[in-house]
């Protein structure tokens, strides 16, 4: 079990993380933190600095999108999670409460030591094209500087399917609860890519055990700078929590 501020995770502890994939401005990123935190949500996503393919994509808000997901933490006080992408960039997260290490930098194991150092949470997403093996190995880095608090993520693999943005690798968590004690969470936003399947993957992980979930969740998607076609409305996300704490209630 993980203990972030007031908010629990592994151990029997279930947990929701949403919010968008960037933080876009003061008012959406803290109309989105109201709305999904009235939902049951127990900590606020927001990307600051994003990893994107494309260099002429939006890359974030940067050291400015991090002051205002920490001004909606200080107006919902919920505990908030956001990517780093360089070691350099740590100063600037030290009000942030859970440091996510994005599938792209998996493996980037200077990275993993850093944030092993800091003893912050740490969430950790699988790589596209990582096995299990490299995915704990990985976390092994984290852990071998002190930091035991890891949270791992499940968000999709890639395969030959061109459908979905990736394959949800729902065997995973059954498969990881066999491997570690480490909390496994997982993504049905980034594994899908569309926001009509969210809802299903979503409750089949929770079905399948795992601790918790982190879903995309914007207040205008049609106009979003980042992944609009993957976020549910703060109504979708509304819909999709209650029954997965429905689920995750008849499993205990």
């Amino acid at each position: 079990m993980i203990t972030i501020g007031n908010v629990k995770i592994g151990g029997g502890h279930f947990a929701i993380i949403a919010g968008p994939c960037s933080v876009e401005s003061e008012e959406q990123i803290l109309e989105v933190a109201k709305s999904v935190k009235a939902s049951g949500a127990a900590m606020l996503r927001g990307g600051a600095f994003k990893l994107r393919t494309s260099p002429y994509d939006f890359q974030g808000m940067k050291a400015e999108g991090l002051e205002l997901l920490l001004k909606a933490k200080e107006k919902t006080g919920m505990p908030v999670v956001t990517e780093i992408i360089s070691a350099g960039h740590l100063p600037l997260f030290e009000d942030v409460d859970v440091i996510q290490i994005g599938a792209r930098n998996m493996q980037n194991i200077e990275l993993l030591k850093a944030v092993g150092k800091t003893g912050k949470p740490v969430l950790l997403k699988r790589g596209f094209a990582s096995t299990l093996e490299e995915l704990l190995m990985s976390a092994e880095y984290i852990m071998s500087e002190g930091n035991k608090n890891v949270i791992l993520c499940e968000r999709g693999i890639r395969t030959f399917e061109t459908y979905t943005r990736n394959t949800l690798d729902l065997s995973a968590i059954p498969a990881l609860r066999e491997l570690t004690d480490l909390p496994v969470i997982v993504d049905p936003s980034h594994a899908t890519g569309k926001a009509s399947l969210v809802e299903s993957m979503a409750l089949a992980a929770v079905a399948a055990g795992a601790d918790g979930l982190m879903i995309e969740v914007h207040n205008n998607p049609a106009e979003a700078l980042c992944d609009g076609p993957q976020a549910l409305t703060p109504e979708q996300f509304a819909h999709v929590a209650a029954k997965a704490f429905q689920i995750r209630r008849v499993l205990e």
